[in-house]
């Protein structure tokens, strides 16, 4: 299957996703979320170090003032800074050498915690009078001279506190950042998704050969420097169009003249040479008037190509029946298919009518079957079918022909252009381009297909222009 018309159709934004500004946006997110993660896990990391570090410089202290008791007098040194601690802040534990329990609130040796002045951070593990669960210390441990054993743990508790708040305060402060980046960039994305809405619908218009569009400008960006470009381009575009086909048309209508006129010599020099015995002069008379009439119908379908290809879009569109339509056009060629034996069937049921211009969809249509039926051979079948589908009506014109190579169905629609296996038959090339200039006017949809054998031209009667 060959889709003729609107072969490449116009690059459908899929949402504010897609677009550039979005999908930067969606980096930028990630790198700021990676980021603030990876700043939080530093200061995290940094205050805790420091926090340590801090504590075992005072508890080394502490052991350094211990060490300086005589050991009969450690215990009651122990339990005179226990009377002092109100707030739980440090916890101490004097153990004898199997490891009883001599005096302090930590009851048993900790697990973990080297006798070498170490610290070691305990989580909830640290044994201390009373059935509350232990806070979160940090634990010191020295080996004394008579073999008992001095353990020293400080609350981190406060200290754990502080650094959670700073780290939430730099989360919240993060995702307010990231919230009003996101924002921000959502805004800029809506109104960068708004300006390519106008230049798709724009350029759209463009494709379908409207040339007289222009890009909108406006803004002072890198889009609006493009835009500025291609309105240029497209000026020149126009200009170089219009000359070529001014001239094109200038060379079709002046030689048309002429043409008439030696069809018109030829008409005379035949009627003067009738009473003439003499073949072979009738013969090439009548060769030359045919070769004259074929160039007339020439100049006639391209001057109706340019006129077709200069209406102004939807100038003269109304509402259409087509099924009214389909019949008028299956009436007016009935009598050229039986007149070939060939046998033509319409099928026309009740669609939706559609907007379009009446005359040159009957024009269109008219082409296809003369198509169909110029290159069916006698005997065979032509059916001209019209339903309605749930995007809208649809018109098939099928034959078993010749066919169309489907190397060649593009190549159908271009002037003049004759298909191999159809170059042994009358006709001037055009009438698939007057098919393809009418399509083009509507917005409508021309499929060629193989119908196995013959060939099958499907027309859908809805415009495919996105909004």
């Amino acid at each position: 299957m060959t889709d003729i018309t609107n072969s490449t159709p116009p690059v459908e934004l899929g949402g504010r996703w897609h677009s550039t500004t979005f999908r930067l946006l969606s980096i930028y997110a990630v790198i700021f979320s990676f980021s603030v993660m990876l700043l939080v896990g530093f200061i995290g990391w940094t205050v805790t170090g420091d926090m340590e570090r801090r504590t075992d410089v005072v508890m080394d202290w502490q052991l350094i003032y211990f060490d300086s008791l005589p050991d009969d007098q450690l215990n009651e040194a122990v339990h005179r800074r226990l009377e002092r601690e109100r707030m739980h802040t440090n916890y101490y534990g004097l153990f004898a050498p199997d490891g009883s329990h001599i005096a302090g609130d930590v009851v048993a040796l900790p697990p973990g915690v080297p006798a070498n002045r170490k610290g070691v951070t305990l989580h909830h593990t640290l044994p201390i009078e009373g059935d509350g669960e232990a806070p979160v210390v940090r634990a010191m441990a020295q080996k004394r001279k008579d073999g008992n054993t001095l353990v020293i743990a400080r609350d981190l508790t406060h200290i754990l506190l502080i650094r959670e708040t700073i780290i939430n305060a730099l989360l919240a402060g993060g995702l307010l950042c990231l919230a009003a980046g996101v924002a921000s960039g959502l805004a800029l994305s809506l109104r960068q998704m708004q300006r390519a809405k106008e230049i798709r619908r724009v350029t759209q218009r463009i494709a379908q050969g409207d040339l007289g569009q222009r890009l909108p400008v406006g803004g002072r960006d890198e889009l609006d420097m493009l835009a500025h470009l291609v309105n240029h381009m497209l000026q020149e575009v126009e200009r170089l169009m219009n000359e070529v086909k001014g001239a094109c048309d200038g060379i079709a209508h002046d030689l048309r003249t002429p043409l008439a006129h030696v069809r018109v010599l030829l008409a005379r020099i035949a009627e003067r040479t009738g009473h003439l015995d003499d073949e072979s002069i009738a013969v090439l008379v009548e060769r030359a008037r045919t070769e004259t009439d074929a160039l007339l119908d020439r100049f006639r379908a391209m001057l109706r190509i340019s006129e077709i290809g200069t209406l102004q879009r939807r100038g003269g569109f109304g509402e259409v029946e087509l099924d009214s339509l389909v019949r008028e056009v299956g009436e007016l060629y009935e009598p050229l298919a039986e007149s070939r034996g060939i046998r033509f069937a319409v099928t026309a049921e009740p669609t939706e009518s559609i907007h379009g211009d009446r005359a040159l969809l009957f024009e269109m249509f008219s082409n296809l079957i003369d198509n169909a039926i110029k290159f069916t051979p006698d005997g065979g079948k032509v059916e001209m079918e019209l339903r309605q589908t749930h995007a809208g009506p649809r018109v098939d014109v099928v034959d078993n022909g010749t066919g169309i190579a489907p190397d060649e169905r593009e190549a159908v629609l271009q002037r003049f252009y004759r298909g191999e296996r159809t170059r042994h038959l009358n006709g001037s090339g055009l009438g698939l381009s007057i098919v393809s200039a009418v399509i083009r006017v509507h917005d409508f949809t021309m499929r060629i297909d193989d119908a196995k054998p013959g060939t099958r031209v499907t027309i859908e009667c809805w415009s495919r222009t996105l909004a």
